[in-house]
């Protein structure tokens, strides 16, 4: 550490700026507690110059693992310049840059140190505005899609709307190796929600994921957590299973392979153990016949040391015949070694016979399972052209679902303005009916001008809101009653009867507007809802069709292996003809492999014909759930018509015009 100081100390020099007393101390303190690792700036107000400093020093090792560059009011040139120096470092794991408000340039920095950094482990963004700006937070989801080795990221309060969701769940996507997401206190909404819940079907690393205080919906995150933490039974859970069901069979695919690799090794060492023996055995019998032949050779010899030792005959003669006697038993053993092998030989023949047969009738097994799949693959195109079909007949249904609703919405905006106009004629008429009586008032109560003044006032006040300032008006008319003439007080109640009467039409048509309002905002949401929905529903029919043709490309590979090592299997057979009965078992346990493969096939297309028939089940029920929903929507606009109508038909300003 202290060779780090003194390095950004002659940085600083070689620059021309004084390096900051701050820093310096940080790193003296850091210095005298070696074990720490950890390089913590954080509440350190750094400059352009010592973020270059640090930027030039971070490449390669640098002597600690963690870097806190917390609250440190860091500007965008200083934060590209210190993400640029940890682009080739290899030796810090975490990253901390929380509350240093982050922007565009901050995003584009971060999204290249997730592309060509291979040691950060974690990275701390909370506190910063990478949301705000769409550009630079897609390019940072770029990057995070792009790392195989970042493992928990914080994003808590950086304003990630629903559009920044979307970049980040096709991120999630691509990204293998992410295990914790924290995105609390941001404004995701129930778009981004679905779409971070969408992504965790193709995810198979991310642990938890964060995501309270974000106006998500309880469902949603509810779901989201069974992903991330326990498998359940929904489609996503379902995905998961699938997910984790295809590890374990590649897992066992992979045992099968090393096991059978390791049996045809050790068969192999057997048989050339097999043929080593055979080969020392044919060495001995030839040193035998050598031997034979040096006996000769001294029976030659022994002849012709007869002529000169004479007394020696006898004893030549003894050797002669046991030589002839060791000579016979040779022969013999070479006879019943050439029988035995002949013997062998037609063993060997009547096995490869069998072998042979067995093999044709094992090639006769994989013509017909191959005539099964191709049967399969026809009735798996069906079921394709079936989906198609469907899927266009429900795009379809979809258009002319949103052109009945816009002609719907349509219609209520008519409605609406009516109602608005009628509106404002009645206020328009009463107003004028209003002028009129006021004048006539003051034609009629000359006298009465101070108790006229505080009158216009409470009528003025009534007029603005308040049925409460309703009494100080009825005391202030009570003192009217007890000076003015009873024609005078027969009037006023009569103004006030109409005064309350508009009143209360007011608040009426009010209440209605809002009622309507109310009503076509709910069918929005409604809409939106159900085209969220069919979406999601298209989504998984495209992954199931994406799942079928894995499956169908799995089911051809291990075919084509199957058929592979059946022929490696013949030609051992052939080639080695003293491993019959292994090669039996050998047969017999690939067949069991190929009846249980099969068995899977059979069960995973079962599977998903079910699958498909449930989707199917749920979009005949979404359908007549959009029917229905029409036929409410035509009900509510005949209640609001027939409301309308009732309303205009029993308006006091027509009983008023009838009574005149």
């Amino acid at each position: 550490m202290e060779e780090f100081r003194r390095a950004y100390a002659r940085l600083c020099a070689a620059g021309g700026e004084a390096p900051q007393e701050a820093v310096l101390r940080r790193l003296r303190e850091l210095g005298e507690a070696p074990g720490r690792g950890r390089l913590d700036l954080a509440a350190q107000s750094l400059s352009l110059e010592t973020c270059g400093a640090l930027g030039r020093l971070l490449p390669g090792a640098a002597p600690f693992a963690e870097v806190a560059l917390g609250d440190c009011g860091l500007s965008e040139e200083g934060v590209k310049l210190l993400l640029h120096g940890l682009c080739s470092n290899t030796t810090v794991k975490s990253l901390d840059l929380k509350g240093n408000n982050l922007r565009t340039m901050g995003a584009e920095a971060l999204g290249k140190l997730l592309r060509q950094n291979k040691s950060i482990r974690s990275l701390i963004l909370e506190w910063n505005s990478l949301g705000v700006w769409e550009e630079g937070f897609s390019f940072f989801c770029q990057g995070l899609g792009a790392n195989k080795f970042l493992q928990r990221l914080d994003l808590r309060n950086n304003q990630i709307n629903h559009h920044g969701a979307g970049e980040l769940a096709m991120a999630l996507k691509r990204n293998a190796s992410l295990q914790e997401l924290d995105l609390r206190w941001n404004n995701i909404g129930l778009l981004g929600g679905r779409a971070l819940l969408n992504c965790l079907h193709s995810n198979k690393t991310l642990k938890r994921l964060e995501l309270a205080g974000n106006n998500v919906p309880s469902d949603i995150l509810k779901a989201v957590e069974t992903c991330a933490c326990s498998p359940a039974l929904s489609a996503s859970e379902q995905a998961l299973d699938y997910n984790q069901d295809r590890q374990t069979i590649l897992s066992e695919t992979q045992n099968q392979a090393c096991m059978l690799s390791k049996e045809i090794l050790n068969l192999k060492d057997e048989k050339t153990k097999q043929f080593l023996d055979l080969m020392d055995t044919i060495d001995k019998q030839r040193e035998e016949i050598a031997r034979s032949g040096r006996l000769q050779m001294t029976e030659a010899a022994l002849a012709l040391s007869e002529q000169k030792v004479h007394n020696l005959g006898e004893l030549l003669s003894a050797m002669k015949q046991e030589q002839a006697n060791v000579v016979e038993r040779h022969f013999a053993e070479l006879q019943q070694q050439q029988q035995e092998g002949a013997d062998r030989e037609g063993k060997l023949f009547r096995d490869l016979s069998a072998c042979n047969e067995k093999n044709l009738l094992l090639r006769n097994q994989v013509d017909e399972l191959e005539k099964k799949c191709k049967v399969q693959q026809d009735q798996l195109f069906q079921l394709k052209q079936d989906l198609t079909n469907t899927t266009a007949e429900l795009k379809l249904r979809a258009v002319q679902a949103e052109e009945r609703l816009e002609m719907e919405k349509r219609r209520l905006k008519q409605s609406l303005e009516d109602m608005e106009s009628l509106r404002l004629k009645e206020v328009d008429h009463m107003t004028q009916h209003m002028e009129a009586s006021e004048r006539s008032l003051q034609d009629r109560v000359q006298r009465l001008e101070a108790i006229r003044i505080a009158l216009e006032e409470e009528l003025s006040q009534v007029k603005a809101a308040a049925l409460t300032e309703r009494g100080l008006a009825e005391e202030e008319l009570i003192k009217v009653r007890n000076q003015a003439r009873l024609d005078e007080q027969q009037r006023l109640e009569h103004l006030e009867e109409k005064l309350r009467l508009m009143t209360e039409s007011r608040d009426e048509a009010q209440n209605c507007c809002l009622k309507q309002k109310q009503m076509v905002s709910e069918a929005q949401a409604k809409a939106s809802q159900l085209s969220l929905h069919a979406d999601g529903l298209r989504r998984r029919i495209e992954e199931l069709q994406q799942d079928l043709n894995s499956k169908e490309q799995e089911k051809v590979t291990e075919v084509n292996k199957v058929k592979v090592e059946l022929q490696e299997q013949i030609g051992h057979l052939q080639a080695e003809r003293t491993a019959q009965e292994g090669l039996r078992e050998k047969i017999a346990a690939l067949e069991r492999q190929l009846k249980v493969l099969s068995s899977n096939h059979r069960e995973a297309l079962l599977d998903k014909e079910g699958e498909i028939s449930v989707l199917l089940e749920k979009l005949r029920m979404k359908e007549a759930d959009i029917s229905r929903m029409r036929e409410e929507e035509a009900q509510r606009a005949n209640l609001l018509q027939n409301a309308i109508m009732a309303y205009v038909q029993g308006s006091p300003l027509r009983a008023h015009s009838s009574r005149k």
